[in-house]
């Protein structure tokens, strides 16, 4: 007996079984010329016939679709889920069908709940494999049939989609795809995860993702996800990246969920770990770099400016302030940002760096920031401060060279050249004398230089060298100036190059003890009552020769010299005279330069 298939006369093929029918005719055994008897000849005829239904003794299947990979093969006692079309193998008409139902089937198999040839026809498919499964009557419902639906001795063929496999000692099994080289938390009951998964059935149907729209957040432990995600999420570590199955009965199980989630459904998860924090978690600040000799540390009212990069615990960026190309400025321990971060900027040093974990809680909560920073998010800062002062500070001067002799200190009115290199707190130069074709002057307390520079540079001797910082509000301010940020602390390396003692406010000559009394005879030096400014000229700098007074510094002799003829000669004809003096005298003491 053999089965094959025999298209009908709508085309349709059908199993068709057939059995051999044989003759055997003897052809003789006639003497060769060597008198002996040659081999007997035999010739066997078959015959194939239609074969009635008892001659099939099994069930025939054809594994029409085998899918390439078959983790897991059905075996007695599992659970099935699948879809059939069942029809008369006898006139192709169906009896019954799944698909009519929109209902897959489920059944345990070798437990006697099939029919005997379906339980021995499914036993060994894959998930998503396709069989047809020719089931002969003593296999199926033998001589009595059906209900009216089934003949007697019909055989029965039974087309079959495997959906599901699954038994009552299967686990949650866990496949990790990806892992952190570094874990420095794993998830653990009670704390709280954000991620995001794609949700598929064991034959590949999609049910769900969160990768539409946001991360799936929960808590773990409480009871919030299905029993076979809890325990595959257990031990995860941020950017972990796991397959989760879980069979039915840790899943949805006999109700299934939704439209998309049928009963008895095994569920694949493909996990990405974004977040985990526990709501007992503390702020964790790892120090990355700390300068040499700090002698200062961040307090509370502290104004700070520093960089940062913000991440969140999967490396993903959400902001920079180096994209801005500008430090954020803040007060410290005042609450103008969150929480998390104004503990995290207290006891450090200008110029360190540290990476800076907040936990939702002491950063932006169950809310977050609109579409930028979602809810419950875990914020990571890597920042490095550029400085730090405090309203109440006042100019830092630190001498580092001072020469032995030093006859002179600048003080008030003085006029000076000096050597300068202005920097930031971080080292980033700002400006520098040496880049200027012209030297670097000023008169003290002219107000030609900010007000913290002018601090620096009192009580300094030629050839001295000092370290200034300059605080904001000594500075350039919460605005800044040209290259000089808001608010930024200026560091100034000082050298005094040339000193001139300087003369009051306002004056442009000044005599070091009592002048000439009466003045005009003495600066009359030709006896002619008259005073030109070539005389005039001549008289103020023998006085300046003799030491006897002192010409403004920084500005040319012969312009102060013309400045003060111009105010000494009330009435423009070129010439002072003794009136001119005492006039000069009484009517404008504040300018008493004579």
């Amino acid at each position: 007996m053999f089965y094959t298939n025999v298209p009908d006369r709508s085309g349709v093929s059908r199993v068709v079984r057939f059995c051999y029918l044989g003759r055997l005719d003897f052809l003789g055994s006639p003497l060769n010329n060597l008198g002996m008897f040659p081999p007997l000849l035999f010739v066997l005829h078959f015959v194939a016939v239609r074969c009635s239904s008892e001659f099939m003794l099994d069930v025939v299947v054809d594994r029409y679709h085998i899918p390439k990979v078959c983790p897991r093969e059905v075996q007695p006692e599992d659970f099935i889920r699948y879809h059939f079309n069942g029809t008369l193998n006898a006139d192709g008409r169906t009896f019954d069908s799944s698909h009519d139902r929109g209902k897959a089937f489920i059944s345990q198999v070798g437990m006697g709940r099939l029919l005997t040839g379906v339980d021995r026809g499914l036993m060994g498919m894959c998930v998503n494999e396709r069989r047809k499964i020719t089931v002969p009557p003593h296999l199926a419902f033998g001589s009595i049939g059906t209900g009216g639906i089934i003949p007697a001795d019909a055989v029965l063929v039974y087309d079959v989609l495997l959906l599901d496999i699954w038994n009552k000692a299967d686990k949650v099994e866990i496949r990790t795809l990806s892992k952190p080289k570094k874990c420095t938390r794993a998830a653990m009951a009670s704390d709280f995860l954000r991620y995001h998964y794609n949700g598929t059935l064991l034959s590949g149907q999609a049910f769900d993702s969160s990768h539409k729209n946001a991360t799936y957040d929960t808590y773990l432990g409480q009871g919030d996800v299905i029993e076979g995600m809890e325990q595959g999420l257990l031990g995860m570590c941020v950017t972990e990246r796991r397959v989760i199955i879980i069979p039915p009965f840790l899943a949805y199980g006999e109700n299934g969920h939704g439209r998309l989630v049928p009963p008895q459904a095994t569920l694949i998860f493909d996990v990405l770990m974004v977040d985990v924090f526990n709501p007992k978690d503390e702020l964790v600040v790892e120090v990355k770099e700390v300068p040499e000799g700090c002698a200062r540390r961040t307090t509370v009212g502290d104004y700070i400016r520093y960089h940062y990069n913000g991440t969140f615990h999967d490396g993903t960026a959400f902001d920079s302030s180096y994209q801005r190309n500008s430090t954020y400025n803040t007060y410290v321990g005042m609450g103008y940002i969150i929480k998390g971060m104004d503990e995290a900027l207290q006891g450090l040093c200008m110029g360190e760096k540290r990476r800076v974990v907040v936990p939702p809680h002491l950063a932006y909560g169950g809310d977050g920031v609109g579409e930028l920073i979602p809810g419950s998010a875990v914020l990571v800062f890597d920042i490095h401060i550029i400085d730090f002062h405090n309203p109440d500070d006042l100019v830092d001067v630190k001498v580092t060279h001072k020469p032995q002799e030093c006859d002179s200190v600048s003080e008030a009115d003085d006029w000076l050249q000096y050597r300068y290199n202005c920097s930031l707190m971080d080292g980033t130069l700002l400006y520098s004398s040496d880049q200027f074709d012209s030297p670097s002057v000023t008169t003290l307390g002219a107000e030609q230089v900010i007000p913290g520079l002018e601090q620096g540079l009192i009580g300094m001797c030629v050839g001295e060298t000092r370290e200034v910082v300059v605080p904001p509000h000594w500075g350039h301010g919460e605005n800044g100036a040209g290259d000089v940020p808001g608010s930024a602390v200026l560091f100034f390396q000082l050298e005094l190059v040339e000193l001139q003692k300087g003369v009051p406010k306002g004056f442009m000559f000044v005599w070091f003890g009592d002048g000439p009394d009466p003045l005009f005879p003495a600066m009359d030096l030709n006896g002619d009552r008259e005073v030109p400014l070539q005389e005039f000229s001549a008289f103020i700098k023998l006085q300046v020769q003799q030491g006897n007074g002192r010409l403004r510094p920084g500005v040319q002799a012969d312009d102060i010299i013309q400045d003060m003829f111009n105010s000494q000669d009330l009435n423009k004809d070129g010439k002072i005279v003794a009136y001119e003096v005492s006039l000069q005298s009484e009517e404008q003491p504040e300018r008493d330069e004579l």
